[in-house]
């Protein structure tokens, strides 16, 4: 196979022997970083997820996709209730920090809602939802949310792009 440039992509049909092809180009869309935390009989927990996306504003739905292989599944897969927090550019060690501990809550500015689920602060936006919907995805559990609360803030957003952190600045001029 030859090295991969802008006037020589790689083409593949994606099958078992080549998921890693199939991350990369996965990982070649931009996007948003998130912590998605609910209750669990284990106390609160987090994950850290890029596979968010808003899905209709009236009912006001979000969807956001688990791995169902994350040791971390059983606990959204069974939540009623959730938030999902839009992370910034300046919470790139909260992002880590949840990627690596289901319960990375020491040391963060949280609170918690009527329904017991953590609220993170400081993000630059957060959803708080209860369940509306979820469907089998392959390796994945799509959730759909309804959003019963918002919250959000000015700042630069924390991007994931070809697998690293980074930012998009809110204006050009910054």
């Amino acid at each position: 196979m030859s090295m991969m440039s802008p006037d020589h992509p790689v083409t593949f049909q994606p099958d078992g022997q080549n998921t890693r092809l199939l991350r990369d180009a996965f990982g070649r869309f931009a996007t948003g970083v998130t912590v998605v935390t609910a209750p669990s009989a284990d106390g609160p927990v987090g994950i850290t997820a890029n596979s968010f996306s808003s899905v209709s504003l009236d009912p006001p739905l979000v969807l956001w996709a688990p791995d169902k292989t994350s040791r971390r599944f059983q606990y959204f897969e069974a939540a009623e209730h959730y938030a999902i927090h839009v992370l910034s550019n300046e919470q790139a060690a909260l992002c880590q920090g949840f990627a690596r501990n289901a319960h990375a809550f020491e040391a963060l500015d949280f609170g918690l809602n009527e329904h017991g689920v953590p609220l993170i602060e400081n993000c630059l936006a957060r959803f708080e939802c209860a369940r509306f919907a979820a469907y089998e995805g392959g390796d994945h559990l799509i959730v759909l949310g309804r959003v019963v609360k918002a919250e959000m803030r000015d700042g630069d957003a924390l991007t994931f792009f070809a697998g690293k952190l980074g930012q998009v600045p809110l204006r050009a001029d910054n």
